[in-house]
């Protein structure tokens, strides 16, 4: 999900993946990923109305979801570069 959201963000393209990586951006760049710095303002925001549009009763539970991802593989890019 980061590399297609790394992608997608090169692309300007404002989707789940891209959303997600701009959300995690200032520490994904800390770990030594590639980020563009062209990022969609108010990212979270997005990500939420993203997620609402296509499935309002969810939203919330997909967005929390997703934020664990991110953390999760920021955590483990953090352990693999000790």
């Amino acid at each position: 999900m980061i590399v297609t959201g790394v992608e997608d963000l090169l692309h300007q393209r404002q989707t789940i993946p891209a959303l997600l990586v701009a959300i995690g951006a200032p520490k994904l760049r800390s770990l030594g990923l590639d980020v563009p710095e062209d990022l969609p303002s108010t990212p979270e925001h997005r990500l939420y109305d993203l997620l609402s549009g296509s499935d309002p009763d969810s939203a919330h539970s997909r967005y929390n979801a997703l934020i664990r991802r991110l953390v999760s593989f920021e955590r483990a890019m953090a352990c693999v570069k000790k």
